[in-house]
């Protein structure tokens, strides 16, 4: 209806250009909205308002023209204008309903698009180091980014899921010692564990499964504890292919995939850290100072130069950072968008100038970012702090195994990435209208429920009939249901274009509401077949379209509850 609208005012001021109303060179943006309030129509545009200085009209005078240029169209029942020259339009019932026939005719297509083109799009999230279980910070970013994903693709991009390991650096030495004081039968308790090591009960795992010689498969690799607690290089290999291997199996649990595991380590293996920073002091964007090696920031928008090598030869985090995303723009990915915690904001700004002063055609803006903020866990209304097994922190497979996929995946993507937080497990576990998962899903279950009911009574649905009969829905709840369906494609273009999955989280909570107000408030199961079919018609859209949203969520959509 939207897409018709436009169209009419398009062909208005051709027509107005004709006769010399407008001038020809006149290009507006029409801009068009869905009304908040249904008493001022469906949909409402200021075009008149936009256009009517460079047109050098009263907006009200040219309003008036628009509309006496609008050409005829049976989905607009009435047109008004309002205030200083707005115009409202009121979709017609008939033409309104229309939507469930396009909801049902496409399915599970319903809400996709092809404006990405097929443009590649590489989206790297989670990435966690691997040195323990993945915790609730990383499921935010993995619900996130994996929601992103999904929204992509269902707008025609391709996208590619990557994943980072930080392999390589003092943590992963930490993570070593740590499984050898397991190893050699120490405890976090005595005094000689490691000052950095990690205390969780999953290094003793790590430890014994190091000792028993036994075989590990992470990303198609084998490796195989030595059984050696003095070999210090062998514990590393080990525990770092056990903990990727742990992680892969959480992040399958969670229905979150990826198409690319790289390694920091190999980095530093193929060479492309030492070529990063041969360009950049070829370039003469280096200098030596105080022992180390200083990349000069400042020349790109950083607010102080940055040490890229420190005095003891070792590199800062930063510069395998900008190796990593000159990788990633060689491979041939311009878009490149990286779901990470808010900790890193800081890394924003230096990994761009590192990247610009690689003077390699990189766009200043190269790679984009959304950040998420830290989640907080409670029940019983008191904050829930650590998991026995990792032993400082609440894991994504404690909150799985509390509350299951669904309800973990649909919280943690529910809301702003760049807003904290709160994650109740009291509230995910109950089946009330309050849990807002349930109340999605249970919307969804609902028109199953009447469907079932329909066929018990021998009131088997009717498509064509239904098709024909649309413009029997006609009262408030059901109009509302009508216009919320027309806004799902508009949803799902404006939440990957923002890149903001907590959209269509928002969207399925709208929806689900118009569906229970309408169910309570319309009786679907009348004598009249006619009336009978179309309002289970309205029901099986809302289905399809809630099934489409939840499949964006990565989520659900149970038949039964």
């Amino acid at each position: 209806m939207k897409d018709t609208i436009i169209s009419l005012l398009d062909s208005a001021l051709s027509a107005l250009k004709q006769q010399g109303v407008l001038p020809d060179d006149l290009q507006p943006a029409i801009k068009v909205d869905q009304t908040r309030d249904k008493a001022h129509g469906d949909y409402a545009t200021n075009l008149a308002l936009a256009t009517a200085k460079p047109a050098g009209m009263n907006p009200r005078e040219l309003a008036e023209a628009i509309i006496g240029a609008l050409p005829e169209n049976d989905a607009v029942q009435k047109i008004e204008i309002a205030g200083p020259g707005f115009i409202n339009f009121f979709a017609d019932a008939g033409a309104a309903a229309q939507v469930v026939a396009q909801v049902l005719d496409s399915g599970d297509a319903f809400g996709r698009s092809l404006i990405g083109q097929g443009k590649k799009v590489q989206v790297e999230f989670v990435s966690a180091n691997p040195t323990g279980p993945l915790h609730v910070g990383h499921g935010r970013g993995a619900a996130i980014g994996d929601c992103l994903c999904r929204l992509l693709e269902a707008t025609g991009f391709d996208v590619t899921r990557e994943f980072y390991y930080n392999d390589a650096g003092v943590q992963i030495k930490n993570l070593a010692r740590s499984v050898q004081a397991r190893a050699n039968e120490l405890t976090p308790d005595d005094a000689d564990w490691p000052a950095d090591g990690y205390r969780g009960e999953y290094i003793a795992d790590v430890a014994r499964d190091y000792l028993a010689q036994y075989t590990v498969v992470a990303d198609d690799r084998e490796v195989t504890g030595a059984g050696d607690p003095d070999d210090l290089a062998a514990i590393q290999a080990f525990a770092v292919a056990w903990l990727r291997r742990e992680q892969d199996l959480d992040l399958k649990a969670f229905g979150v995939e990826f198409d690319v595991y790289f390694l920091e380590s190999s980095l530093y293996a193929d060479g492309k850290v030492e070529a990063a920073v041969k360009t950049l002091v070829d370039n003469g964007h280096t200098y030596e100072q105080d022992g180390a090696t200083w990349l000069r920031t400042t020349d790109f928008g950083d607010d102080k130069d940055r040490v890229m090598r420190k005095q003891d030869g070792s590199y800062t985090y930063f510069l395998p950072d900008v190796a990593y995303h000159l990788d990633k723009w060689q491979r041939g990915f311009t878009t490149v968008i990286n779901e990470q915690g808010a900790d890193h904001h800081s890394t924003i700004t230096r990994v761009r100038a590192g990247l610009q002063a690689l003077e390699a055609g990189i766009p200043r803006g190269f790679p984009d970012y959304v950040l998420h903020q830290m989640v907080m866990v409670t029940r019983s209304g008191v904050e829930v702090k650590l998991s026995k097994r990792a032993g400082s922190y609440v894991t994504v497979r404690d909150l799985i195994d509390e509350v299951g996929r669904d309800a973990t995946r649909f919280f943690l993507a529910a809301r702003r990435a760049d807003s904290q937080l709160t994650f109740d497990i009291d509230l995910a576990r109950s089946q009330s209208n309050d849990n807002p998962v349930y109340y999605v899903q249970y919307a969804h279950a609902r028109v199953c429920s009447m469907l079932r009911r329909a066929e018990a009574d021998g009131r088997t649905f009717n498509h064509a009939q239904a098709l024909d009969n649309l413009a029997l829905l006609e009262t408030d709840q059901e109009k509302a249901v009508l216009n919320r369906l027309a806004r799902y494609p508009e949803a799902v273009e404006i939440a990957a274009k923002n890149r903001e999955p907590q959209q269509i989280a928002q969207y399925l909570l709208d929806l689900a509401g118009d569906f229970h107000t309408c169910y309570n408030a319309v009786k679907v199961m009348v004598d009249d077949d006619a009336t009978r079919n179309a309002r289970l018609a309205l029901g099986l859209a809302a289905r399809q379209t809630l099934r489409n949203g939840l499949d964006l969520m990565g989520v659900s959509a149970p038949e039964e509850m």
